[in-house]
């Protein structure tokens, strides 16, 4: 199995509060994987942490190891070139979408020319080719090619996070991080979106931050669950509770019932000692089968 991710003993921080416990996972290349629990449990902060971005906030202290696919290699992104140049260069390599449009306070045109020029050494004859190649593939070049002097602000919240991923895309990065993504999005933009997402799975590693179940079983090829900081535990989209309620699992009562840690196992292999069957057993062991078809 081809890994996009090795995660060993990560651990975030930042002041004296601890936002990431030990994390240790290994994440597969091929299609998307998503990133499940309530809010404040240390998804996005880990997602950041994969492309070091927790690192502009003040007080932010990582420890542990990170390895990601760069190059067609594992190569550790915090160890090494660590200067303001390699780290212009991974965020590069390792594009992320937020979940708010993060939209320049300026025209179409230059919201995709303008990280070009600035983070890329791509030749400036290139520039356009790479700007309508990437917005035909978030198909917003047709809406947008007879306005591109005019504010991205005039965009729709759907039209605008294509143009964030465009924008991304058009960096040629080796893998995508997507922090909710839909999560301000109606359904109809949300289900395009996602049908984006799952076709670009097929080229990029991706890792989807999200809190509904629903959306979980719709994008998963595999899934990682988050609670309070700690991993909780990896499961197949199959594996999930049955229903539609956008709902966090592992919630009784409106609390968090813990994981008992079993004697004698591996790390992170935990049980769901509950009387609600929802997840048998997790390990931090992928299912030999982790292929995922896009619906139709």
């Amino acid at each position: 199995m081809t890994l996009a991710a090795r995660i060993r003993r990560l651990s975030v921080a930042f002041h004296e509060r601890t936002i990431l416990h030990d994390i240790t996972l290994d994440i597969p290349a091929e299609g998307v994987t998503v990133l499940l629990g309530r809010s404040g449990s240390g998804k996005t902060t880990f997602l950041r942490a994969l492309n070091r971005l927790n690192e502009c906030l003040p007080g932010c202290r990582t420890s542990g190891e990170a390895e990601l696919r760069l190059g067609g290699e594992l190569r550790p992104i915090y160890a090494g070139r660590t200067g303001e140049a390699a780290l212009s260069d991974l965020r590069r390599r390792v594009g992320m979408v937020f979940q708010t449009p993060n939209i320049l306070p300026a025209s179409i045109r230059q919201n995709m020319l303008l990280p070009l020029q600035l983070a890329t050494a791509f030749p400036a004859s290139e520039w356009w080719e790479r700007m309508e190649r990437s917005l035909t593939e978030v198909g917003l070049w047709h809406d947008v090619s007879s306005r591109l002097r005019e504010p991205a602000s005039i965009l729709s919240g759907g039209q605008q996070q294509r143009l964030c991923l465009a924008r991304t895309l058009a960096l040629e990065p080796e893998m995508l991080l997507l922090d909710e993504p839909t999560a301000s999005l109606d359904p109809a933009t949300t289900h395009t979106i996602e049908n984006l997402l799952l076709r670009l799975s097929d080229r990029y590693p991706i890792l989807l931050v999200s809190h509904g179940l629903p959306q979980a079983k719709r994008m998963a090829s595999r899934i990682v669950l988050f609670g309070k900081g700690h991993l909780q535990g990896m499961l197949l989209p199959g594996e999930l509770p049955q229903g539609s309620r956008d709902e966090p699992l592992f919630r009784r009562r409106g609390r968090w019932k813990p994981l008992r840690v079993k004697r004698g196992t591996p790390p992170f292999s935990v049980e769901w000692k509950s009387a609600l069957p929802l997840v048998p057993h997790f390990s931090n062991e992928w299912p030999h089968d982790t292929k995922r078809n896009p619906p139709a």
